[in-house]
Parts: C-alpha cells; structure tokens; sequence
C-alpha cells in the first residue's frame, strides 16, 4: 500500500475522447478528486458541462496548467506532444500514466527521464505497475492482440507468422474533424487501412511478445480496418501451433484465472457488444480443421476508450496508488 486515501489527479487532454472518459470515470471513483482539466479547443468552459457528474472546475489551456498540488496526471495529448508535459507533471512531483504512444516502447530515442517508465499492461505487469511513478499506458489494439497471444507466446507454442485482423470504431481516431470520419463517409462502409505493416502499434506488440519469449517474439502481420461504429475493437488473430492443444482454451484459463478483466468465453466466440462500455477483454479461442499444421483463431474484443484506453489507465492508477484495482470501473 502507498498511503493514499485520495489523490488529486489532473486530466490533460480531457475534451478528446480518451480524455471524456477519463474524466467519465474519475467523476465516479471513490478515491481520485478531479483538480486539473486542460483542453485547448474548449477552455474556459466548465467541465461539469463537458461530462455529466464531473466537478464544475474550469477546463484551462495545457500552457497554463499548474500541476502544484497534483498527485498524479493522465495526459491523453496527442502522441509527440504529450512527452514535454509529462516530463514536467513528473518534474512537479505527481505519478503519471501517459496514454500516447511516446514512451511505450524503451529504445535509444527514448530521454533519459523516460526510460523507467513501465508498460501499463497490468495482467502481465502488475508488480512493477505498483507503485511506479510513471506508466505508459498500452494501445488499444495492442492491449487486445497481447493479452490474447501471451499464454501462447509464453508456452512456445506459436510455429509460423501470426496474422492479426483487427477492426476499431471511428473514435480510435480522435476528435478532431477529418473528412473521411464523416457520418456520411463511414456509413455502410468497411475499409483496411495502415496495411503491409505500417501501423505504429506494431513496435510495442512486438516488444511485448518477445519479452514473453526471451527476445524472440513472433512474426506479426498486423493489418487495422475501420468499422462504421462509434466505439469497439473486435480482434481475428491467427495462430499456426508447434502441437495440438488437447483443451484449446486451457492456457488463457490458467493464465488470467483470477484477473478482473479477462473473460475467457469457452462457450462462443466474443463480440463487442460483450464489452462495449467496460474495461474487460473477452477472449475466444477456435480450433481450424483442415490445415497442415495446428491452428487456433483467436477472438479478442475490448471497448478502445475503456481497457483500451482510459479505463486501463484508472486501472494503473489504482495499481500505482496501491486502491482496489477494480475501484470506478465495476
């Protein structure tokens, strides 16, 4: 335990749509006092105007925001911004969990200040999440595509390239107005995007899996598509196997038993309407017939703007402040 009954949290970004629901799910928790709000696009307004239930405190310019007195910062800025204002949230004294993708993979580019930040993933980092200081909060496809690999990839039993499809709602997107978001655009539409390998998520799947495997993680071929729904990322992965499991479902059922978040569906495959609006991951597995070698497909469905993305963070909150794990997200 670390000693905090409460903490005042600060919310950069919050009029995004990761920041909306961070600041939707902070307004509920017990233990985190909302202090700090930024937003360029609507300061000055109210948040309470912003998200039904959160404090009536004033959304402030990011350059202007005074983290004195903040325990901790969610800075849900955009990805090459976000890493100035979490330097200086940690240069302030508060615990920070980034949710950009700036330090989620530790290489040569990455600063000084910034190479013992931890990966936010807490069915496989929980320790090291507890009480750390600063947390890079995973992406929302890599959160389902690990989680759904990993008692896999640790056991050695992936033979081949594994091919990942992956579907997201638009708000995986931003906020910000793009002609190709449009309603008008999207509708009755569906579409790939990022394809041949080009998506930055790739880096820190790869760096997670092959941390499972000592170094030597498996060949990804990662390709993103875009539904015509708000929210929601429904993963198709597929998995070539050294051998035949004798229980397809066994090791996800060993490995998350007990985890607050991971639904192992032994009985259907996931859908996102099993998920959309919480932080669980919904995890199926399929057996192929009629392949050479061992196969399995494997479904894995998240809600991008909760375990995807803001509530994984109040999750590494609650980890690195030493509350209920669960605490605001059930």
């Amino acid at each position: 335990m670390n000693g905090y009954s409460r903490a005042r949290v600060a919310v950069l970004g919050a009029s995004g749509y990761a920041g909306r629901e961070a600041i939707r799910l902070l307004a509920r928790h017990g233990r985190a006092e909302i202090a700090l709000a930024s937003s360029e696009s609507e300061a000055g307004a109210k948040l309470s105007r912003m998200v039904r239930g959160a404090p009536g405190i004033a959304l402030t310019r990011i350059a202007e925001a005074d983290f004195a007195g903040c325990d901790a910062v969610l800075s849900c800025l955009p990805h090459g911004e976000s890493s100035k204002w979490v330097e200086k949230a940690l240069g302030a004294g508060a615990r920070v969990v980034d949710l950009s993708n700036d330090l989620r993979v530790i290489d040569e580019t990455t600063p000084e200040w910034g190479r013992g930040a931890v990966y936010g993933l807490p069915e496989l980092h929980r320790g090291r999440i507890s009480g750390a200081t600063l947390v890079a909060n995973p992406g929302c496809y890599p959160t389902a595509a690990i989680l759904a690999l990993a008692p896999l990839v640790r056991r050695g039993l992936v033979a081949g390239p594994v091919i990942i499809d992956a579907a997201s709602g638009v708000s995986g997107a931003g906020r910000s107005p793009k002609r190709e978001l449009l309603m008008a655009e999207l509708a009755e539409d569906f579409s790939a995007y990022k394809v041949g390998n080009t998506h930055r998520h790739l880096a820190e799947m790869r760096d997670q899996t092959g941390a499972l495997n000592g170094g030597a993680g498996p060949e990804l071929v990662f390709t993103p598509h875009l539904l015509p729904v708000k929210r929601g990322i429904l993963e198709t992965i597929y998995v070539p196997l050294t051998a035949a499991l004798d229980e397809p479902h066994r090791p996800w059922l060993d490995d998350y038993a007990g985890e607050p978040f991971v639904e192992v569906m032994t009985d259907r495959l996931p859908t996102l309407a099993d998920v959309t609006g919480t932080n669980h991951v919904s995890i199926g597995v399929q057996p192929v017939a009629d392949t050479t070698r061992p196969m399995l497909i494997i479904v894995a469905a998240i809600d991008n703007l909760v375990k995807g993305a803001a509530g994984q963070a109040v999750q590494n909150l609650n980890l690195m402040f030493g509350w209920p794990e669960t605490e605001g997200l059930t």
